[in-house]
């Protein structure tokens, strides 16, 4: 398990979001946002070559998802519109990089693309991940060819580290695909624009949290 001074966040309200873990009766919204949003996740998204899927089926899945936020192992969250009637899209605060860091990844369905909500959420995540969590270093990892996706690490003012050869799992079929890895560390949230973001963080028992 990672070695976190405190867990994330259950749910975070920014302006114009809600930031959540995710819950099986989400799975309708959920299936909507993908079903919906096929042709502009594909090329990038590995796991919707084997979509659509039955609303079961997400449903299991967004249980898995849970499951795991519950057990400390990795923490999954839906982005939904503030009246939590629309799924806009998935993020999460991923474990997989090693101790004293997490990382974040990020997905809008098509019709809420060019609105600023990969950033907003992407802002908020950083910043609960260095002053709620208490990590040095936070991560976003992008496929060179996603122009829109770059932007985003670019913006918050993420350090662009590298670009890592062959290192992701090609979404069409083909040969592995490079990355380029961003990195943001903890002494330097002060200077980005995830510092100044309005949110609110909540804990499991609905407790508002110092972010």
């Amino acid at each position: 398990m990672p070695s976190l001074a405190s867990p994330p966040p259950y749910l975070i309200r920014t302006e114009r979001l809600v930031i959540r873990c995710w819950d099986p009766r989400d799975a309708p919204l959920l299936k909507d946002a993908l079903d919906t949003s096929l042709d502009h996740l594909r090329p990038w998204m590995v796991w919707a070559a084997d979509e659509p899927k039955p609303v079961e089926e997400k449903a299991e899945l967004l249980r898995f998802f849970r499951g795991r936020f519950d057990l400390g192992q990795d923490f999954v969250y839906g982005i939904f519109a503030p009246d939590e009637r629309e799924v806009i899209g998935g993020t999460g605060l991923h474990t997989r990089i090693g101790h004293d860091a997490l990382e974040i990844g990020y997905w809008i369905r098509a019709s809420q693309v060019g609105c600023g909500y990969a950033r907003e959420s992407s802002a908020a995540l950083t910043r609960v991940a260095f002053r709620v969590c208490g990590v040095d270093r936070v991560e976003i990892r992008v496929d060179p060819a996603n122009e829109a996706s770059l932007r985003v690490p670019r913006w918050l003012g993420f350090g662009e580290e590298a670009t890592l050869r062959r290192r992701l799992p090609s979404a069409t079929g083909g040969s592995a695909t490079d990355v380029v890895v961003f990195t943001l560390f903890a002494d330097e949230l002060d200077a980005s624009r995830s510092a100044s973001i309005p949110l609110e963080a909540f804990d499991a028992l609905g407790r508002l949290l110092d972010a």
